[in-house]
């Protein structure tokens, strides 16, 4: 039905038969290439991680609700880890549909969601999320306890250590968090791969995903 590749940050491109979703693509920001965005969607968190490419199928950067191919998309408004919470929010969450399976991306969100997020979410099959922490996203204690709000099936950890990405602030190592939320871990490779909504893993499932 679709792959989900990691890029490094909190990007990931989901790429199904007719449509690829593109996530925060800017990756020069951390000293990589930005990901191609040609006529596929792209998806911002942040307005900072757009690319602005006119090849792109459509921007989106924000909340609301959108239909383009074989997905359905919501953007749901969100406070920044860094953000107080009386900042106004600039930050977006994404609830994703492939056919009958939905992913959710959080991007650096504050570490914990109000109700009315949560029910704008819905049911998330798949959720990806920063997992790195020192103050600038979620660390492995909060990201934990964001999954068991939202109970996903499968948990794919972004946004950690890498000696290719120049972060701000360093980035704990991907194995913080999965010895925190303590769940089954499979290790796919560059490409997870879900072919039906059957495929996906019934218990919590903490799923690696190699950078590409």
């Amino acid at each position: 039905m679709f792959d989900i590749e990691y890029k490094g940050g909190n990007s990931i491109v989901i790429s199904g038969k007719k449509t690829q979703v593109v996530v925060d693509p800017k990756l020069s920001v951390l000293g990589l290439k930005d990901v191609s965005v040609k006529d596929a969607v792209q998806l911002a968190t942040e307005a900072r991680f757009v690319t602005n490419d006119a090849d792109a199928k459509i921007c989106i950067e924000g909340p609301g609700e959108y239909e383009v191919g074989e997905v359905s998309i919501r953007g749901v408004r969100a406070t920044r880890h860094l953000d107080a919470e009386v900042d106004e929010p600039i930050s977006t969450m994404y609830r994703i549909e492939f056919g009958d399976v939905r992913i959710a991306v959080l991007g650096n969100i504050a570490p914990k969601l109000h109700e009315d997020q949560l029910e704008e979410l819905g049911i998330v099959d798949i959720l990806v999320l920063p997992v790195g922490g020192n103050g600038y996203t979620l660390d492995s204690v909060s990201a934990a306890i964001v999954v068991r709000q939202i109970d996903p099936r499968v948990v794919i950890p972004v946004h950690f250590a890498d000696k290719s990405l120049k972060y701000e602030v360093p980035q704990d190592e991907v194995d913080l968090f999965v010895k925190e939320l303590a769940a089954p871990v499979e290790n796919v490779g560059p490409k997870y791969k879900v072919k039906s909504a059957s495929s996906v893993p019934q218990v919590l499932t903490t799923v690696v995903v190699d950078r590409s």
